[in-house]
């Protein structure tokens, strides 16, 4: 089973059977809602990307990606070798940054602000630089009525159930069936959470195949 965007939200319309204007008019709201519930709560790898970019003598400052969430690895890359550098506290790196005075490869890194990285040492040359990050994807609510995504595709019930509790939490629904949604969405999410944090870690060529008793 899959959604496209369209049959998403008659989904949520069928379950709660609710088309009341301003209901419908929130139903992107609620599904963009589980969308960020399950990107908070799930590490999947298929959610990283890289970036290159290059830095620029003596500003220890590089822009963030639009659509980036957290880091993975932040690197140097020259003809002869590739530096990872080291994430340490924003007022670590502003001291290695600016008070040291000497330019010089950087070292360290931090999130500056919402738009900016921090590098310190101040780069004494224009090196160029891969990161490695967790990335928000586009949310099928940006797309048509005939468009998928991964979730709706790979976990249409994570899906569904997270963007029934968040139209259930808009409705002041029963407290018994928003119990139910929660309920479901948390299996759903678990089974997101197993394929990201051991099958997408590891393959049977390493670890074998799953045992599994018999019956």
């Amino acid at each position: 089973m899959s959604f496209t965007y369209a049959q998403l939200e008659t989904a949520i319309q069928d379950f709660t059977e609710n088309s009341e204007t301003s209901f419908v008019t929130n139903l992107p709201v609620f599904i963009r809602g589980a969308e960020d519930r399950i990107f908070t709560l799930v590490d999947l790898e298929l959610f990283r990307k890289n970036a290159t970019s290059q830095l620029t003598v003596g500003d220890p400052y590089l822009s963030v990606p639009a659509d980036y969430l957290a880091p993975f690895s932040f690197q140097i890359i020259t003809a002869n070798y590739k530096e990872f550098l080291e994430i340490k506290d924003v007022n670590f790196v502003q001291q290695y940054a600016v008070d040291a005075g000497i330019n010089t490869t950087p070292r360290y890194y931090s999130v500056f602000d919402v738009g900016n990285f921090i590098v310190g040492p101040t780069p004494d040359l224009a090196y160029d630089v891969e990161l490695h990050y967790y990335y928000r994807p586009a949310s099928i609510t940006a797309g048509v009525a005939s468009g998928t995504t991964w979730l709706s595709e790979n976990a249409p019930n994570a899906l569904l159930y997270g963007s029934l509790v968040e139209a259930y939490t808009y409705m002041k629904g029963e407290q018994d069936m928003m119990q139910l949604y929660e309920q479901r969405f948390a299996q759903e999410v678990q089974r997101l959470k197993d394929l990201a944090e051991a099958r997408e870690n590891s393959d049977a060529y390493r670890r074998g195949l799953p045992d599994r008793p018999r019956t």
